[in-house]
């Protein structure tokens, strides 16, 4: 989204700036709006505590909700709901615009680097922000690997393939190892201590909990600057959660609750969403084919993710990202490798 008159500048010296190398004249610009922008415009302080309560931090949560659903939220009349959505509709652009705008709103996006040049080239430069990218394959095929790369990579300069902003780990597996990030840290000469303090991890018990982690989320991403989302896996409590062909229906209307929460985090922080995801066996595939598992979730988890990465084995600690689903990539394959200090380029 473009930034309005009213988005906030940030000082870079707030997010660990002092890792950042030849970006001192840089300055990152916050697209989203604070709800306290809203008291200039006649809300009470005492809505606006109401709407931070319900999970609102933005003026732009408020521009995308549906009247129904800021009607829920406890000490709200109809008739502010029709007040907010009024104001909010001067503050946040929700028309049309040019395919041309749209072009150049493109070339300004950052994207995240994976800590592999080769994977990087296929990505067209890495980990797009402001969307959602699934990353699904069998076990050790590198997906939290990538999960832990990027969590440093994000904290870097625009120029070294990050940032400059910091990174949100929720983890529904157990498998989040903050020494990992020591030593991927120490690869890119940055500061171990700060790299760390610069990630915000939560352990997600339930997928309810898992739910009500994205709300804490916004309210973290609307205190800093804040450039990648990961949930690793997005989808192992739904598994566990709902069982049965009784509780499928149940559990992907959860599941896309879940995701469209994503969704509104990627395009109102601007960060870049990152999710893994496990893979089953496909009893319709062919014993002999070359890849006889998918990823789980089935079309939901497929609509609302915009670029899908298997991952599979390869020789030794060499690993195969191929592009599966993409709206600008095409289907392709890079090679990398699983190192000591994360993602590195594949070896012969």
């Amino acid at each position: 989204m473009a930034a309005t008159a009213e988005a906030v500048q940030y000082d870079l010296a707030a997010a660990g700036g002092q890792q950042l190398q030849g970006a001192e004249d840089m300055e990152v610009t916050i697209t989203y709006q604070p709800l306290d922008v809203l008291q200039e415009h006649g809300v009470a302080t005492n809505d606006i505590q109401k709407l931070n309560a319900a999970g609102f931090y933005t003026v732009e949560s408020i521009a995308h909700a549906t009247i129904r659903k800021l009607s829920e939220v406890k000490g709200i009349s109809e008739a502010k709901v029709l007040k907010l959505k009024e104001i909010t509709k001067n503050l946040v652009p929700m028309d049309f615009k040019t395919a041309a705008d749209a072009l150049e709103d493109r070339k300004t996006m950052v994207t995240l680097s994976t800590g592999s040049q080769e994977l990087d080239k296929l990505l067209e430069g890495g980990i797009e922000t402001s969307s959602i990218t699934e990353v699904f394959g069998e076990f050790r095929t590198g997906k939290t690997q990538l999960c832990h790369t990027l969590c440093v990579t994000c904290q870097m300069s625009v120029q070294d393939g990050g940032a400059e902003g910091k990174a949100i780990y929720i983890d529904t597996e157990g498998s989040f190892r903050p020494e990992r990030l020591q030593q991927i840290a120490e690869r890119f000469g940055m500061d171990p201590a700060v790299t760390l303090e610069n990630v915000a991890y939560a352990r997600a018990h339930n997928s309810e909990h898992q739910m009500e982690l994205l709300k804490l989320a916004a309210a973290i991403m609307a205190q800093d600057r804040y450039a990648l989302l990961v949930v690793d896996s997005a989808t192992a409590l739904f598994r566990t959660d709902y069982t049965g062909r009784g509780e499928l229906s149940e559990r992907q209307m959860q599941m896309a609750q879940f995701l469209r929460q994503l969704t509104r985090l990627a395009e109102e922080f601007g960060v870049a969403v990152f999710i893994t995801n496990q893979v089953v066996a496909n009893p319709d595939g062919m014993s002999f084919a070359k890849d006889a598992t998918k990823p789980i979730g089935g079309n939901i988890i497929a609509h609302a993710s915009t670029t899908r990465l298997r991952l599979r084995k390869g020789r030794g600690e060499n690993r195969i990202c191929t592009v599966f689903d993409s709206p600008t990539l095409p289907e392709a394959d890079a090679q990398f490798a699983i190192g000591p200090q994360g993602v590195c380029d594949a070896t012969e």
